[in-house]
């Protein structure tokens, strides 16, 4: 799956907590409010904006809150939405040692994130690694779920059977493959990893945000997650999910091939709807911004809308 250390410069924008807690309110590049909820005693920061249904949105790697600027002001014109950083990247904190980042932990910080904003079940949207913790915490927590988007990111069932039937998806996993071998995260930097940012003003953004992530950290959602050879296919099933589903994929991603979706209605007890968009990559809400925010927000007002 495609699928941090301060500088100078921008030590000045670092808020403390307690600072944030007496000064009022923080905006977050103009799109909300900054907070933070606690998931066991790890701090995840989140930008908030909005009010009306929960809507937590969960990004993937190289990555950010951030992510979701394209999409927040049109949702937050109907839900709350909150868009977090994962553990390990950004404002987060970044716990040590490959077990903080196994999916256990992984969705008890979505679950931490629900319940710190006092509410039983939420709308969760993810991309790629984002995407994998909200498949894994539909089906952990179906209960606190009321309706799931994906983005680039197909059903782990998907996944596990193009890794181990599929050479091309093989292929295209190297990348992962080389992410679990020892001290790899000393291999990557801010900058590289912020390769795939166009906007200059964002890239700039996203160096500054990485710059304060942990590299071991983001790098060991591939040590304690993604499968390694030999690939095989799960031998017991996953639990089914239980709520409707949107999923959207770029079909020019290169690491994440379409094929992986083929079949994922057999693992969805309800409504399922995947839209394909071609020439969209692996950042398929920054690739065809305007499309998949308006097709995310129809498909959760659907009702209101009919």
């Amino acid at each position: 799956m495609i699928s941090h250390r301060i500088p100078a410069a921008a030590s000045v924008l670092v808020v403390s907590l307690t600072t944030l807690l007496c000064s009022g309110p923080v905006l977050g590049d103009g799109l909300g409010e900054h907070g933070f909820a606690d998931s066991g005693g790890v701090k995840i920061h989140y930008v908030t904006a909005g009010e009306g249904p929960l809507v937590v949105m969960i990004h993937g790697f190289p990555d950010f809150w951030y992510s979701w600027r394209n999409q927040m002001p049109q949702l937050s014109k109907n839900f709350k939405v909150v868009a977090i950083d994962q553990r390990g990247y950004n404002k987060s904190d970044q716990p040590e040692g490959v077990e903080n980042y196994g999916m256990d932990k992984l969705t008890g910080d979505v679950k931490a994130v629900i319940e710190h904003f006092g509410e039983k079940k939420a709308i969760v949207v993810g991309h790629d690694w984002g995407g994998a913790v909200s498949w894994t915490f539909a089906m952990m927590y179906p209960q606190m779920v009321d309706r799931l988007v994906i983005l680039n990111l197909p059903h782990p069932a998907g996944m596990s059977r193009e890794l181990a039937n599929n050479p091309k998806q093989a292929a295209a996993s190297e990348y992962a493959r080389n992410f679990q071998k020892p001290d790899a995260h000393k291999a990557v930097n801010p900058k590289q990893l912020a390769f795939w940012v166009n906007d200059k003003d964002a890239r700039a953004k996203y160096v500054e945000a990485l710059e304060r992530s942990s590299m071991e950290g983001m790098i060991n959602y591939y040590v304690a997650n993604y499968p390694k050879p030999p690939y095989e296919e799960p031998s017991q099933p996953f639990p089914t999910v239980k709520c409707p589903v949107l999923v959207i994929h770029g079909l020019n991603d290169p690491v994440l091939l379409p094929n992986a979706n083929n079949s994922t209605w057999d693992h969805i007890d309800n409504e399922f709807t995947l839209m394909t968009i071609p020439g969209a990559s692996h950042f398929v809400q920054h690739d065809a911004a305007d499309r998949v925010t308006r097709t995310i927000d129809v498909w959760l007002r659907q009702d209101e809308l009919n």
